[in-house]
């Protein structure tokens, strides 16, 4: 007979997984629990400095664009975004390496999504709505990975129809929009945008080329002395780097203050 138990999460197996989270991740989720703790703390003022609020984007505030991401409106908004953006986060910083994770997460993949909700919002629906999560980037990850299942498995079929793969984080977007409320629509869009153009290839050049990672690597030995650190050689020889190797066999990723995500 099942018992209760069997359902719920195998704390070992949740243990093991953070504790195998990579460098970049693992300080990106810190920087996210200590901004909630500080929100909860300041009881909204954080919200104020940092959320993007397209009206309020100038050159003096152009930190919004990567402070929005961070902020989450409570602890239920903070977990769930968790709960989906760190496997996708693993995944991405395991395929591209810390230092590419770092730069691209603490730049690009704030600024340009948040330049476009900021446009949009402001010129295009003449409004100012405010919003704060890292769902943008769970659905920015999603449309990317979206794109690498494209292009093994170009559709899936449901009752003799062909659907396109790259299309399932839209539907994803529209049911967290039409089952939650108060996330934003447009946001998920724009995050959604950028990963499908990172993975078509469009903004690879976003990422510093690999021959100064390995010269910065090398120099700083920065696969020696970081715990978790994910050397950019992953891509060729394994996750975290190249590993020694033995004779063998030949062988051949101020408005009304808006949430993004649940």
């Amino acid at each position: 007979m099942a018992t209760y138990s069997q359902y719920l999460p195998d704390a070992r197996r949740i243990r093991s997984f953070f504790l195998r989270l990579p460098l970049a991740t693992r300080g990106l989720l810190l920087v996210m629990i200590v901004f909630y703790i500080a929100h909860s703390r300041m009881q909204g003022a954080l919200d104020l400095w940092g959320a993007l609020i397209p009206k309020e984007i100038n050159i003096k505030s152009l930190y919004r664009l990567n402070t929005f991401p961070l902020i989450h409106k409570s602890f239920f908004h903070l977990l769930l975004n968790l709960f989906t953006l760190l496997p996708l986060l693993e995944r991405f910083e395991s395929e591209h390496g810390t230092i590419t994770t770092f730069i691209l997460f603490t730049g690009p993949f704030g600024l340009i999504p948040g330049l476009m909700y900021t446009f949009l919002e402001r010129f295009i629906f003449r409004l100012n709505t405010g919003i704060v999560g890292s769902s943008i980037w769970v659905f920015l990850l999603l449309a990317y990975e979206s794109m690498k299942i494209y292009k093994s498995n170009p559709e899936f079929v449901i009752s003799g129809f062909g659907i396109p793969t790259w299309v399932t984080p839209i539907f994803a977007l529209l049911l967290v929009w039409f089952l939650v409320p108060g996330t934003s629509l447009l946001g998920h869009l724009c995050g959604a945008a950028v990963g499908y153009l990172w993975g078509l290839g469009w903004i690879r050049f976003l990422a510093p080329p690999d021959k100064i990672l390995r010269w910065v690597e090398g120099k700083l030995n920065l696969l020696g002395r970081l715990p978790h650190y994910v050397s950019v050689d992953q891509k060729t020889y394994g996750r975290y780097g190249v590993l020694p190797s033995t004779a063998g066999s030949n062988g051949g990723p101020v408005g009304s203050t808006q949430r993004l995500g649940p």
